[in-house]
């Protein structure tokens, strides 16, 4: 649910945020979210988009709010041990809400929560069933077909696709040791069968509809304004100066490079797996 607030103040004026009524809620009223797991937390240490020489390699990012980082389970190791979903929380670090699991061991862990999965849901790593919202096996077990996120890209190393609030991929078929998946991006992509992945489409499906109102919500978040290069002298920026106004029309960043359009993709990286590509 989206909510569109009255414009009583400028910041307002714009606003629509989340009403995220699928987190779950405590206290009399049932308004106060449920607290994160202390052992589940570790501390985040800005870097500001510096990389380790302290050179600024992500422009435009700085201060905000401080958060904790929650220790998310993508790899979904736990197998044949059924888990209670205790509570469903925000996450600061991610678009996608996440879970909270409480394995029948007494172990407790965070994962990626997807539409529909609820408080006292039973979720279970099994490659014979159930086949069901939140739960997790290996491709070369799922029904072809299926809705899937939380995608390995090698079997072992923990999920790394499809891990963004509202995006899902689809089981399309077998054979020859791969599964193939039609990805969000439209790009269809071989897997190897013995990765896992879990059923559903990850949670938070309206976070691209959201509007921040104003510019100090978006600084919370730790991006810093963004000048156009345009609105620069020539000695600043490739768009800077001239007699009046123009667009940029050779979209370049500050240092000459072509940007917008302009194919960043690594060229040591193969192709072979990549059975459609995501531009035709």
């Amino acid at each position: 649910m989206l909510k569109q607030f009255r414009p009583i103040t400028a910041g307002q004026r714009h606003l629509i945020l989340g009403t995220h009524d699928e987190l779950t809620r405590v206290g009399k009223n049932k308004r106060t979210t449920v607290k994160p797991e202390k052992k589940l937390l570790a501390k985040k240490r800005r870097i500001n988009g510096r990389n380790h020489h302290g050179h600024i390699t992500c422009r435009h990012r700085g201060g905000g709010a401080k958060r904790f980082y929650r220790l998310v389970d993508f790899k979904r190791d736990k197998e044949k041990i059924q888990a209670v979903v205790a509570s469903i929380e925000y996450d600061p670090n991610r678009t996608a809400h996440i879970a909270l699991l409480n394995f029948t061991d007494g172990e407790k862990r965070y994962i990626l929560a997807p539409q529909g999965l609820k408080a006292g849901d039973i979720v279970v790593t099994d490659d014979e069933g159930p086949f069901k919202t939140g739960c997790c096996m290996r491709l070369k077990s799922m029904p072809l077909g299926s809705t899937v996120h939380n995608i390995e890209m090698k079997p072992g190393r923990g999920g790394q696709l499809v891990r963004s609030a509202g995006l899902s991929a689809q089981l399309m078929a077998r054979s020859g040791g791969y599964a193939t998946l039609k990805m969000p991006s439209g790009e269809m992509r071989l897997i190897n069968e013995e990765c896992r992945a879990t059923f559903g489409a990850v949670s938070n499906p309206e976070r691209n509809l959201r509007v921040e109102g104003k510019a100090g919500r978006t600084r919370w978040k730790g991006f810093r304004p963004t000048v156009r290069g345009t609105a620069m002298n020539p000695v600043d920026h490739p768009h800077g100066g001239g007699e009046g106004k123009h667009n940029g029309y050779l979209p370049q960043t500050p240092w000459a490079m072509y940007t917008k359009g302009y194919r960043t993709r690594s060229k040591s990286k193969s192709n072979k797996l990549i059975i459609k590509d995501r531009r035709k």
